[in-house]
């Protein structure tokens, strides 16, 4: 599709933010996916490669960046990528997210909290920094989109896992307060909020309460099942689609019931 609207995807290369891709792209989006391609020593489980954004990239037609969620440069080049390639920019979607636990909050390491807070919390404030000029450059009547995901871990709190709740929760109040600022632009920022997805967060979850495997996290649902990246994409495809225009500043759980039973 050649005149499609244009979104930026962090996070693009696994999980739920190779989800989000796949899924704008059959409703016709074009493209820029960025990653970091590199793994980061304050964390205990593999990020995403080079090869999984590749692929990512060639099965969607979006153009893989390889950038940092931590550097403002690199989410200013990829806005500017997007709009030098495509014209214009109609949507950002802060989907890259990292992990750390396995310690109480007093004696999480400060790198891993640093980590964690620059990925989660920084990361979605420099798309937004990166993306919301290009969003407000769009001529009047505006039908920007900016999505963020959250977790069920910004809604409550979760043992031995400080810094992710605590990123989670400061998501939230961040998305919430760009609703109320680019409401009167005709721009809505919205959260998506999932419980336990089958991701490889999740297995590095597993490991911090040394479960054999993710299906014990089954048990805090109502729906008892885990949650598919492809559930928590559609949430975000029709967030940024027309169809949500009314909705601003909503957290939306995609949890299977999780956050109704804690």
């Amino acid at each position: 599709m050649t005149d499609g609207p244009v979104a930026v995807v962090t996070g693009a290369a696994r999980g739920i933010g190779e989800a989000v891709a796949r899924s704008l792209a059959d409703a016709g989006w074009r493209l820029v996916l960025v990653d970091v391609c590199d793994d980061d020593p304050a964390l205990a489980y593999p990020l995403a490669t080079r090869k999984q954004l590749d692929q990512v990239a060639a099965a969607t037609g979006g153009l893989a960046v390889v950038g940092d969620v931590r550097s403002q440069s690199d989410l200013d080049a990829s806005v500017r990528q997007a709009t030098e390639r495509f014209g214009r920019l109609d949507a950002a979607v802060a989907a890259a997210g990292v992990m750390a636990g396995g310690r109480t909050a007093w004696e999480t390491p400060e790198e891993a909290w640093r980590a964690v807070m620059a990925v989660n919390v920084e990361g979605v404030w420099r798309l937004a920094r990166a993306a919301v000029p290009a969003l407000l450059a769009r001529p009047r009547p505006r039908s920007g989109r900016f999505v963020a995901i959250s977790s069920v871990a910004g809604m409550s709190g979760m043992p031995l896992l400080a810094a992710y709740s605590a990123a989670k929760h400061a998501v939230v109040g961040l998305v919430r307060s760009l609703a109320a600022e680019l409401g009167p632009e005709g721009i809505t920022a919205n959260v998506v909020s999932p419980g336990s997805t089958t991701t490889a967060m999740l297995e590095a979850s597993a490991l911090v309460y040394d479960l054999a495997d993710t299906t014990s996290f089954v048990q805090h649902h109502l729906i008892p099942r885990l949650i598919e990246p492809a559930e928590v994409a559609a949430m975000v495809a029709w967030l940024v689609g027309p169809a949500s225009s009314a909705v601003t500043g909503a957290v939306l759980p995609v949890d299977a019931g999780m956050s109704a039973s804690t």
